[in-house]
């Protein structure tokens, strides 16, 4: 009698930096237990492979082509699809990660990581647990808890928002900001105004250097 067959972890990613997505895509078929099943760029594109493959599992970047991975996440949550899904990111986990983890995400991680960290963050959030870093597990619980009253004030952005203030920082017009997002003209201009009032910026050019040094320290 032969033995049963142990079916594989399936691994969608979901990654803009072909170079990046190739050497993940690598290091996940390369464990015995896990194997990539779809990669993609973007969220139209990710969402397909996700109800085609039906994968257990979904690696995202929070900077894609188009909109930004914290909107594939609140797709996947507002259609109810029961998909773990792990931020491996190169933004400030202090910044994004409660952000993610609110908006249905398992876990978070940044790719100055080892490998094998991101290896059992996949497995963990496969598993049904939360994965964070210890340092940004006690911020969160201390969030919770009302003691962590400070922090960034681009904390009081909306998520909306800061994805706007990174375009911004990327270099793009407004005309493109909204092309980008599938929004109007106006309701760029009006997310720019709130950011500019929320950080405190007199005008646009201000609001265009800030855009644009928060983007460099984050690379």
């Amino acid at each position: 009698m032969s033995a049963p067959v142990e079916t594989k972890t399936q691994v969608v990613i979901v990654e803009d930096h072909p170079l990046f997505r190739e050497r993940l895509a690598l290091l996940i078929n390369k464990e015995l237990d896990m194997q990539v099943c779809g990669e993609t760029d973007n969220i139209r594109q990710a969402m397909e492979l996700i109800q085609s493959r039906r994968p257990n599992a979904a690696v995202v970047d929070i900077s894609l082509k188009g909109s930004s991975g914290l909107e594939l996440i609140k797709d996947i949550k507002a259609q109810s699809i029961d998909l773990p899904v792990l931020v491996l990111s190169m933004h400030d986990e202090s910044l994004y990660a409660e952000r993610v983890i609110r908006a249905g995400a398992k876990g978070y991680i940044t790719k100055d990581e080892a490998s094998e960290k991101v290896m059992t963050a996949i497995r963990k959030v496969v598993a049904g647990e939360i994965y964070l870093s210890e340092q940004m597990t006690a911020r969160v619980l201390e969030n919770l808890s009302g003691k962590n009253a400070g922090g960034s004030p681009l904390e009081r952005l909306t998520d909306r928002e800061l994805e706007v203030f990174q375009l911004i920082g990327n270099g793009k017009t407004a005309k493109q900001i909204a092309e980008s997002l599938n929004l109007g003209l106006t309701t760029i201009d009006t997310y720019r105004a709130r950011i500019k009032e929320k950080l405190n910026l007199k005008n646009a050019n201000e609001l265009i250097h800030e855009a644009a040094e928060w983007v460099r320290s984050q690379r």
